[in-house]
């Protein structure tokens, strides 16, 4: 492989930039330092958060222009003690690299930041038409602002690529995401008098079930590209005290929607599922949305993703039929806030995004290098034609 891809994406990897807290900030500095050494004139972007830098840069003034978003954050590791290769000591064995964010996403921005410096004299000069530019944003695992403010200052373009672990397939379509927690109340008592209470963790079971009977319903739309929605339950929490009848249960609910639904619509069906549930069983149920990842869809004949689905079935032999991404990613803020034709591509797998080991196959990192280079270079010296 690379000495000099091994090398960056292992010095990305070995920075810890978990979040939640959102420690993005080391990260950010090396990546531009990293750039700056190398002859591209970067900025260190201090909002959405001052102590949490974004990184972006511009190479060329032309069209058309092309964005190579990455984040800089990983989600925590968790309990270590399950990680056989520590998740900040990037270890390689058997082909494969190992470590918190390889796969998720710091191999993406790795690529980029090669292709910024590779493409940067050819653009600048003019030997070749149209723009680089180079995001390294912050909060993509928590839904933070962090690549709509790098659109909002100017950082856009006419084309994008979100480098998410795909396995180099390119989808031109995102899953959108809705993050609910749901409040269902009780009245506490001593458990030694539990008919004097009203458990809380009693009634959520009849929210429990409204829910499994909604994810069930909503099973049975479907997209073409990205597949069905679903309706998740991903916590439950509930009690103060063993002998205490507890006097509220709380749910979280994943749910996971398709291109052809809003988040007013989803918003809606919760609102009408919880009222209906409260009625008939006279509970006190209140909802809120904590976090929202919208859905977001391209033609899928557009020209950035028929170059990157040519280069990779010609490089990689990937499957060149469109597809979809079933996780929710950045994609949506270059698509719906920028009106950008943009998709998600890049190596790794996403079966390994959050995964104890997390790890990613250099081979296919090389590739992903290989493919990237060859679709832009199709898409500067074509003029984006």
């Amino acid at each position: 492989m690379d000495e000099e891809l091994l090398s960056l994406l292992t010095s990305l990897v070995e920075i810890e930039t978990e979040n939640p807290p959102g420690d993005e900030a080391a990260a950010a500095n090396f990546v531009y330092d990293w750039l700056e050494s190398r002859g591209v004139s970067a900025t260190l972007v201090e909002e959405p958060y001052p102590d949490r830098p974004q990184v972006a840069a511009r190479v060329g003034d032309g069209e058309p222009s092309v964005v190579l978003n990455g984040h800089l954050d990983v989600v925590p590791a968790g309990n270590r003690d399950q990680w056989a290769h520590p998740p900040y000591e990037p270890t390689v064995r058997d082909g494969r690299l190992y470590g918190r964010g390889s796969a998720d996403m710091k191999a993406g921005v790795a690529l980029a930041m090669l292709a910024a410096v590779e493409f940067a004299d050819a653009l600048d000069a003019g030997d070749l038409d149209g723009s680089l530019v180079f995001h390294a944003a912050v909060g993509e695992e928590t839904a933070e602002p962090g690549t709509k403010t790098l659109l909002e200052r100017g950082y856009d373009g006419t084309y994008g690529v979100v480098l998410e672990p795909t396995s180099l397939r390119t989808a031109t379509s995102a899953k959108g995401l809705g993050w609910y927690e749901i409040s269902v109340g009780g009245d506490p008592s001593h458990a030694s008098r539990p008919d004097e209470g009203n458990n809380a963790i009693q009634n959520a079971r009849l929210v429990l079930d409204a829910l499994e009977a909604y994810d069930e319903e909503i099973r049975a739309r479907s997209d073409s590209l990205v597949g069905h929605p679903t309706a998740t339950v991903t916590r439950f929490e509930a009690g103060t005290k063993e002998n205490v009848v507890p006097e509220s249960a709380t749910i979280t609910v994943d749910r996971r929607f398709v291109p052809s639904e809003s988040v007013e619509e989803v918003d809606a069906e919760i609102d009408a599922l919880l009222s209906d549930v409260a009625v008939e069983h006279d509970l006190r149920v209140e909802w809120t949305r904590t976090r929202v990842y919208e859905s977001a869809a391209v033609p899928t004949d557009g020209d950035i993703a028929a170059r990157f689905r040519d280069a990779a079935a010609e490089r990689a032999d990937i499957d060149p039929e469109p597809w979809g991404i079933r996780a929710a990613t950045d994609v949506r803020n270059l698509v719906n806030d920028a009106g950008m034709d943009a998709i998600t591509w890049g190596p790794g797998s996403m079966a390994q995004a959050h995964a104890y080991d997390e790890y990613i196959e250099l081979s296919e990192v090389e590739a992903g290098y290989d493919i990237l280079r060859a679709a832009l270079r199709g898409l500067f010296e074509d003029g984006g034609n």
